[in-house]
């Protein structure tokens, strides 16, 4: 079976696992004062900047709730698009753990821009409304879009005008930065991110993610708050080691290019499906569609993948670095048959029901 339904359903990239095992060779000092650690945080001073701090956690959650807990106070708060992760799908634990208003800001492609920030920052030095301290964005966003260059410098720019703090949700970074076409450095620090979570495990890893402090002087106490936040992990060198082949030889850039490629390669394939929409600019790994809804619990009995909006009928299909053409083509020619052999009257997008409905990360 392959799976469009998230890059986190693929496996381990073959270089993440070797590596993975090489480290299991001997006794290492725990928690990070081990020389695999040492050598993973110089490659990511290497590819994001020599002040670059990254502390390695489990997983995306703790990842954007640390980072944000390092530069917030409980009666501050962070201004995201609605769509963002942390609004939606963390369950509820950045306000139960910072202790901070979010504040959500709707968009129509989950990107935020400065007017649409400036609109709803208010309330400085006004003891009964919270204070607007940090700007959260996700490159990629969590409709497969991205930030240029310049849009993240623009916002950027506002956030350190207003003394904020930029954070950026980087779960998906390296399909940005392979989208873009520039490296590591020039999609964070060359566009002022003050700290961001970096994804490896949707790019080929294991429970592998970091929280990188970019801004000198800033978070200077994160490994406290990690021990406290329950994300130090005594066997750190297996985190490490799997960066250290990430960000070894570009292998980083190579699997998201190469999952970039498939989501483009099956958003063309499917472009002239009668009943088929695709909705968003495919500019990562991930492609949205309306699809009518008789054709999509069919089409997940071969193919799981998310239904995204049930009243819409919208759909959303992931490609990995694992995702071959053979797949791709497979589950396009699926969806030609299915939606094909569906009456003309049933089409048309209504509401789903029926249909299998995953964890949306």
């Amino acid at each position: 079976m392959r799976s469009f339904g998230s890059d986190n359903h693929a496996g381990i990239h073959p270089d993440v696992l070797a590596a993975i095992a090489a480290a299991n060779v001997g006794d290492h000092v725990a928690y990070g004062d081990d020389p695999l650690t040492a050598a993973a945080e110089e490659l990511f001073r290497q590819h994001f900047g020599p002040h670059a701090r990254p502390y390695f956690v489990f997983n995306g959650t703790a990842a954007n709730v640390l980072g944000l807990q390092s530069v917030l106070r409980p009666y501050q708060a962070v201004i995201c698009a609605a769509a963002a992760h942390i609004s939606t799908d963390e369950c509820g634990a950045p306000e139960r753990f910072l202790g901070s208003k979010l504040i959500d800001v709707p968009t129509p492609d989950a990107k935020l821009t400065v007017a649409a920030i400036d609109a709803v920052a208010s309330g400085w030095g006004d003891q009964h409304h919270v204070q607007p301290r940090a700007v959260s964005i996700t490159q990629s966003t969590e409709l497969g879009t991205r930030y240029s260059l310049d849009e993240v410098a623009a916002i950027a720019d506002w956030v350190h005008a207003h003394d904020m703090v930029l954070h950026v949700d980087g779960a998906r970074l390296a399909n940005a930065a392979a989208g873009l076409g520039v490296d590591l450095a020039a999609v964070s620090t060359g566009c002022g991110v003050d700290v961001l979570s970096f994804g490896g495990t949707k790019n080929g890893g294991l429970g592998a993610e970091a929280v990188v402090v970019l801004r000198p002087g800033l978070a200077d106490d994160f490994k406290f708050l990690r021990k406290q936040g329950m994300q130090l992990a005594s066997k750190m060198r297996y985190a490490a080691a799997q960066f250290s082949a990430l960000l070894t030889d570009d292998l980083w850039r190579r699997n998201a290019e190469h999952s970039n490629r498939m989501a483009q390669r099956l958003a063309a394939a499917v472009s002239d499906v009668d009943g088929v929409r695709v909705t968003q600019p495919v500019q990562a790994n991930a492609v949205f569609a309306i699809v009518p809804p008789a054709a999509v619990p069919v089409l997940q009995a071969e193919y799981p993948f998310y239904v995204w909006d049930q009243r819409t009928s919208e759909v959303r299909w992931m490609t990995s670095f694992d995702t071959g053409e053979a797949d791709v083509d497979g589950f396009a020619a699926a969806i030609r048959r299915v939606v094909g052999a569906l009456a003309p009257a049933d089409r048309t997008a209504g509401e789903l029901s029926g249909a299998v409905h995953f964890g949306r990360r």
